[in-house]
């Protein structure tokens, strides 16, 4: 019998715990599969060999595993690691598949976002040029939902949820006080503004907030943006903006209180300070109250506001990578496919990782309005199934209850 290896890499979610727990939970049912090993930090936990049994801790412990669906960011660790390039050192391959054969690894999961599935292209690859016989399937997640070819990622339900809600609470914040003001929110989203349109969802029938939006899909203007929030001020007293970190102006130069930005190891620059910035120029020229909110990693994991449905479907994409990697596929990311949008129903498929890995999915520029200061009603529409529902979590002592992560702790590591 043979044996399966699950890693999390990337930025955390809500729900991405879901997906390891459906994995998890095939695994363990499969007469195929023998042991489930989890890597410790991702692709670089099986370079330094630090795996753990996943059978031991919960084949014979459901209610662990349904603890872990409801348990935020990642149970196994993550890491941002960029493998080299096949055609210069295949030096770590070799390694990793050396991991692999030792443990008679059969089936590999990697649960990720855009870098991720880069991961699982170049082990496929090797795989097939070498004649390993090892299927490896990428299991989609990302609260950005920048994943090409599904129509949502695993994540991005529940990330949108908090957003949604945390710009309904700042609305209830900011209306109290009967003086002018602008309030800034920013959040995340790089290239991709998903996530900050989300957070048009909070509007309802008395709130019109947030009453701007800007995305990076479209260029930004200092000009069009402080002649937008004039023209509110004509009408409105307190004004709320959702806007996205990696908003850029015609140029393609980042709104951002860093000039010159660096890069990790995939070449993204990292962002500081957008909502910051425009606080400054904002202030000065407007000459009112003026706040920034920077949202940062609260909305990446923020399981007490998570998506049922988000948790629900992230598990499936998890039992079927299982299936799809027992059928003998490998080379492929599972992916949503949304059949219905009202009522709401999808069903799991799979890609070739090559149509995936190294591309991004934008807004579709008729989903932003001509101004490019709001969002449509056909973006809306696509967004708002995907936070309804809430997952049942236990409590104690008045805080919820997750599972134990000491094995992540630098001290705990052999």
């Amino acid at each position: 019998m043979w044996n399966c290896l699950i890693a999390q890499s990337g930025g955390p979610t809500s729900v991405i715990n879901a997906s390891l727990s459906g994995v998890i939970a095939s695994a363990i049912d499969s007469p195929k599969i023998h042991t489930v090993y989890g890597a410790i930090n991702g692709i670089q936990g099986v370079l330094k060999h630090q795996l753990i049994n996943l059978t031991s801790i919960f084949a014979n412990e459901k209610g662990k595993l349904e603890t872990l669906k409801t348990t935020p960011a990642m149970f196994l660790g993550s890491c941002r690691y960029k493998l080299s390039n096949i055609q210069e050192d295949e030096t770590e391959y070799n390694l990793i598949f050396d991991v692999f054969a030792r443990h008679k690894i059969k089936y590999f999961f990697y649960i990720g976002g855009n870098d991720s599935m880069d991961t699982v292209l170049k082990l496929s690859r090797y795989a097939k040029t070498h004649h390993k016989d090892v299927q490896i399937v990428g299991i989609p997640k990302t609260i950005d939902n920048d994943l090409f070819g599904t129509d949502h990622t695993p994540g991005f339900g529940s990330a949108a949820k908090f957003v949604a809600t945390t710009m309904l609470e700042i609305s209830y914040d900011t209306y109290i006080y009967d003086l002018p003001s602008v309030t800034i929110v920013e959040i995340m989203g790089r290239n991709a503004g998903w996530l900050t349109a989300s957070s048009a969802l909070a509007r309802n029938t008395y709130n019109a907030s947030p009453d701007l939006i800007y995305l990076p899909e479209v260029p930004f203007s200092t000009y069009d943006f402080l002649n937008d929030l004039k023209c509110l001020q004509e009408t409105k007293k307190n004004i709320i903006v959702a806007v996205s970190e990696g908003i850029k102006d015609k140029d393609g130069h980042y709104i951002s209180a860093t000039n010159n930005p660096c890069s990790d190891a995939f070449g993204h620059a990292k962002l500081s300070g957008t909502g910051k910035t425009l606080e400054h120029i904002v202030s000065k020229s407007l000459k009112c109250k003026v706040r920034s909110i920077e949202l940062n990693v609260l909305q990446r994991s923020a399981m007490h506001i998570a998506s049922l449905t988000d948790i629900d479907e992230a598990c499936s994409v998890g039992n079927k990578a299982v299936q799809y990697a027992l059928d003998g596929l490998s080379g492929i990311m599972v992916t949503i496919i949304r059949t219905n949008n009202d009522p709401y129903t999808i069903e799991v498929d799979y890609v070739p990782i090559e149509k995936v890995a190294n591309k991004e999915k934008n807004i579709p520029k008729d989903w932003i309005n001509d101004a490019h200061n709001d969002v449509t009603h056909d973006l809306l529409d696509y967004m708002s199934p995907l936070i309804h529902g809430e997952p049942q979590i236990d409590y104690k002592n008045g805080l919820p209850v997750y599972l134990d992560i000491q094995h992540l702790h630098s001290d705990c590591k052999s």
